[in-house]
């Protein structure tokens, strides 16, 4: 009996070996089959793996942020009619199309207003009492409210009126709201595709731009 068992367990092994390595499949029996070369492709190679240092990170790193940038649109504010034409000529040799003057409206621009004072003393008293009740303040863009303070400047007077009246609840007494600017018509400079050749040309236009700076177009 013992040799009976001995014998099926040795056959029953040799038919499993038989079948796991597909030597009975010309009978029709077998494990089913894996055909799929494409995995075998999309495998990572453990050989060509490896863990970089800190270092090489971070050169990884930098070589990804130091790749070309987009080309951009940048624009500058209103220009004045000297700076037009000084534009025009530093642009002469810039490639068509890649730069374009078009035409602006600024509109008019109110302030709730502090001033004018006679005296750079009196001025800074009235500096002191505005920190003292927590209001913030600025020099007034227009020079001839100069020595004066800007407590925020508004696009429209009923917006100003607004904050007038939140400063007057905090015991302000002698601003008023004045126009700082009325509305304004001029040209602006356009370039709508700033790429690396042209980035590299942009210190050209700084002469001419004077204190205007180009911004992103929006």
């Amino acid at each position: 009996m013992l040799r009976l068992i001995v014998l099926l367990l040795l056959l029953a092994n040799g038919g499993y070996y038989a079948w796991s390595h597909g030597l009975l499949l010309p009978w029709g029996a077998g494990p089913l089959q894996q055909s799929e070369p494409q995995r075998l492709q999309q495998q990572i190679q453990p050989q060509a793996v490896r863990v970089l240092r800190p270092e090489e990170l971070r050169q990884v790193q930098d070589q990804v942020a130091q790749g070309p940038r987009p080309p951009e649109c940048l624009a500058s504010a209103m220009l004045e009619e000297p700076q037009i034409a000084q534009l025009r000529t530093a642009l002469q040799s810039w490639p068509a199309g890649s730069w374009n003057f078009e035409s602006v409206t600024e509109p008019p621009r109110w302030i709730v207003y502090m001033g004018k004072y006679p005296d750079v003393e009196l001025l800074a008293r009235k500096r002191a009492e505005l920190r003292q009740v927590g209001i913030t303040f600025d020099a007034p863009g227009n020079p001839q409210l100069e020595p004066g303070l800007s407590l925020g400047s508004y696009p429209s007077e009923a917006a100003a009126q607004k904050q007038l009246e939140a400063v007057v609840a905090k015991g302000v007494r002698s601003a008023r709201v004045v126009q700082d600017r009325p509305e304004q018509r001029g040209q602006r400079l356009l370039l709508p595709a700033v790429d690396e050749a042209l980035r590299s040309r942009l210190d050209e236009l700084k002469t001419p731009l004077g204190t205007r700076t180009l911004r992103p177009c929006r």
